[in-house]
């Protein structure tokens, strides 16, 4: 894992028994020393989407997305995005119930991608009519989830924001932690910075226009904020 992983995380991973390696630079530089000696080492790559499981759990929240919402798709779904495991699984999820005939309504939502303005090359690409991502240079975020500077599924993602109509968008750090204080102060949630980078992005999208304010629109909170305490104290303690 990167050095610069949140202490927390890394604490937790020890605690489970792994056997923890920290590499300079970022989770794309991580997967590449792993696969110099899984092979060798006899390792399985749990790296995003080079193993069907996550994929398949991470679906299950589009069918709760639904069951929530008596089993109608809503009309927006908000995803911070980093590997895409999410936001892809969602779009499984929410398309396996339509095809079994277990929605009340044939629609389906857009997906709408958030990554953060210091690593955003789903955003770039997306923009620029591509299929495929360049790899993001110096990616800088305080949210490490979606510091992801060329995501392995990056045509998958991108075939999916323009399937479903939606779209990608940016936001700042600053607009993060200002976020991460609003969930806070008015909802008691104590949010982790890519879910937070949700909400930011509901407010640009509204006043570009881009969602309307009286459509069903979903946030998903990625994580628990006391999993980046570490990360939020050195921003919000002054």
């Amino acid at each position: 894992m990167p050095k610069d992983t949140p202490k927390t995380m890394l604490t937790e991973i020890m605690m489970y028994g792994a056997e923890l390696r920290l590499v300079d630079g970022t989770i794309a530089d991580a997967g590449r020393e792993l696969s110099k000696v899984k092979d060798v080492e006899g390792i399985f790559d749990m790296s995003t989407m080079k193993e069907p499981y996550r994929l398949e759990g991470k679906k299950t929240m589009g069918y709760e997305i639904a069951e929530d919402l008596d089993w109608v798709a809503p009309d927006v779904v908000i995803y911070p995005t980093g590997g895409g495991t999410g936001l892809l699984g969602i779009w499984k999820g929410i398309n396996e119930l339509r095809m079994l005939g277990l929605l009340k309504e044939e629609k389906l939502p857009k997906m709408i991608a958030v990554q953060s303005s210091g690593c955003a090359p789903i955003v770039k690409a997306f923009h620029e009519g591509k299929e495929y991502v360049e790899a993001w240079a110096n990616p800088k975020t305080i949210a490490p989830g979606i510091k992801v500077p060329k995501p392995y599924a990056d045509y998958l993602i991108l075939k999916v924001l323009r399937e479903s109509k939606g779209t990608a968008i940016t936001v700042s750090d600053t607009e993060i932690l200002n976020a991460i204080k609003e969930l806070s102060k008015t909802e008691g949630i104590l949010s982790c910075p890519e879910g937070a980078a949700t909400l930011a992005a509901l407010r640009k999208l509204l006043d570009q226009g881009i969602i309307d304010k009286d459509e069903v629109i979903v946030l998903v909170n990625t994580g628990s904020g006391l999993k980046y305490i570490d990360v939020l104290s050195r921003y919000i303690i002054q």
